[in-house]
């Protein structure tokens, strides 16, 4: 059994730890929405003023739907701009092609493949790993803002209980929750404070995030502008929703985990017994190996493993 597979895996890992940490280095920890401080008040306690730190953000949040006219980048712009990816459409452009040549320095010192094959799996290396890193960002920090946003809505309805405006309550929010909601609601604080209206920032938020629980709110605030009303009330019903739903999800989520889990066994479990196969008897498939059909054979099996990913997927996608 050849060791170039597990040479490929560990170069894929290399280059996503490489991507992490270049992201760090140029931004700093607090992007890594693990920090006690959001990234916002990091940059205005560095000394940034604030109608600079609010276009950095705001650039840094449309940038990459703006970027979508880029050949092949209309596939990563999406996530890129959930996760609020601060690297700009061309430099992930630029990183992808550096973490390309990483990778096939890699596989030229580890390997003794062809060199259109190492090319080939550069290119895959190094576009794949942004891709999935991109990824599990956007993931992460969407999981991440249904989390915090209840929370978040049951401060503004205090606030507003113990008089302070609706303007006032989200500039609380801003500086008492950590990232990525925090950051975000800073935006619209400052947003608000040079005149823009908070109900269309809000919903200005909800769409590029793509969720649904910030365009009830969005629309709960423009709402009581127009109507007028108890906006402490109407919050506080908004955030029982919000976590009876969150609530649903997690149920949803689990009750249709064992059915995922197993498409994704089914699809793997082929892949490890040939591994395993391999391992006990090299010469087990010898005999087949120089027939006609071994190689259409090969790619309807792996046409049948990536049918039924996608199936399963399907049929687990279930929409609340």
């Amino acid at each position: 059994m050849s060791a170039e597979p597990i040479i490929y895996g560990l170069i894929f890992i290399g280059v996503l730890v490489l991507v992490e940490g270049l992201y760090l280095v140029a931004f700093g920890k607090s992007i890594s929405m693990n920090s006690r401080v959001n990234r916002r008040l990091e940059m205005l306690n560095k000394g940034g003023r604030r109608e600079e730190v609010l276009d950095q953000l705001r650039k840094e949040m449309r940038q990459h739907m703006n970027a979508k006219s880029i050949p092949l980048y209309s596939i990563l712009a999406t996530k890129a701009q959930k996760a609020a990816i601060a690297f700009s459409p061309q430099q992930l452009l630029m990183v992808m092609g550096g973490l390309s040549v990483v990778a096939f320095v890699g596989l030229s010192v580890g390997t003794e493949t062809e060199p259109p094959v190492r090319v080939a799996l550069s290119i895959a290396i190094g576009v794949g790993a942004v891709f999935f890193w991109v990824s599990s960002k956007a993931n992460k920090r969407m999981a991440l803002i249904e989390e915090q946003l209840p929370d978040a809505v049951e401060l503004m309805v205090r606030s507003l209980k113990v008089g302070h405006p609706f303007a006032s309550a989200v500039q609380i929010v801003a500086k008492e929750v950590k990232d990525p909601l925090g950051t975000e609601f800073g935006v619209i604080a400052d947003e608000s404070a040079y005149g823009r209206d908070v109900g269309e920032a809000l919903k200005e938020m909800a769409e590029r995030l793509d969720m649904q629980d910030m365009r009830f709110l969005a629309v709960a605030v423009t709402i009581q502008q127009q109507a007028g009303g108890n906006l402490a009330e109407i919050l506080a019903g908004l955030a029982k929703v919000i976590r009876a739903r969150f609530r649903l999800f997690r149920r949803v989520k689990a009750i249709t985990a064992e059915a995922k889990w197993s498409g994704k066994f089914l699809s793997a479990f082929p892949l490890v017994a040939l591994v395993v196969i391999n391992l006990g008897d090299p010469h087990y498939y010898d005999e087949v190996r120089e027939t006609d059909v071994f190689i259409p054979a090969c790619i309807a099996v792996g046409m049948f493993l990536g049918v039924n990913l996608f199936v399963m997927r399907m049929l687990t996608n279930i929409k609340v």
